[in-house]
């Protein structure tokens, strides 16, 4: 009989900013679209919008990707305690920490009352972000949109 192995790690990863309606969405969507399967994705804000900012929407939309549909998240401590690594874009102090837990702070600017083609710079530099973070957990990307 052979012994059977442990299934693979599947990275968990939470991207979090104060109105979960633009930064962290973009970076979820895209850790989602270029993980797929292999990672875990949570995003959560610790002031959550109604909704996800239109233009953030529209930039995505752009490369095909949708999140027209996501509603907001509250940030809760169950994502924080499941993820491997935690991703802040801007909420400062808003943001707790869990020791043991991998923090980095991706100084973004916020999406909120920009115009697209400052939110597409946004957008294009949270996507080499995102790749950069797939390639460090080992998680080869499934497709790389591409900007428009």
């Amino acid at each position: 009989m052979i012994p059977a192995s442990e299934p693979p790690h599947v990275p968990t990863v939470t991207f979090v900013c104060v109105h979960n309606a633009g930064r962290s969405q973009m970076a979820a969507a895209f850790m989602r679209h270029l993980g797929g399967d292999r990672v875990r994705v949570y995003s959560g804000g610790t002031q959550p919008a109604d909704e996800v900012n239109p233009v953030a929407v529209q930039a995505m939309s752009e490369l095909g990707i949708d999140i027209a549909g996501r509603g907001t998240n509250e940030l809760s401590a169950d994502m924080l305690q499941e993820s491997d690594a935690v991703i802040t874009m801007g909420c400062g102090d808003d943001c707790p920490y869990y020791p043991g837990k991998r923090y980095e702070d991706w100084q973004l600017d916020d999406p909120a009352g920009q115009g697209i083609e400052t939110v597409r710079d946004i957008r294009d530099d949270i996507k080499t972000r995102v790749i950069a973070l797939l390639a460090e957990f080992g998680v080869e990307t499934q497709s790389t949109p591409t900007s428009v």
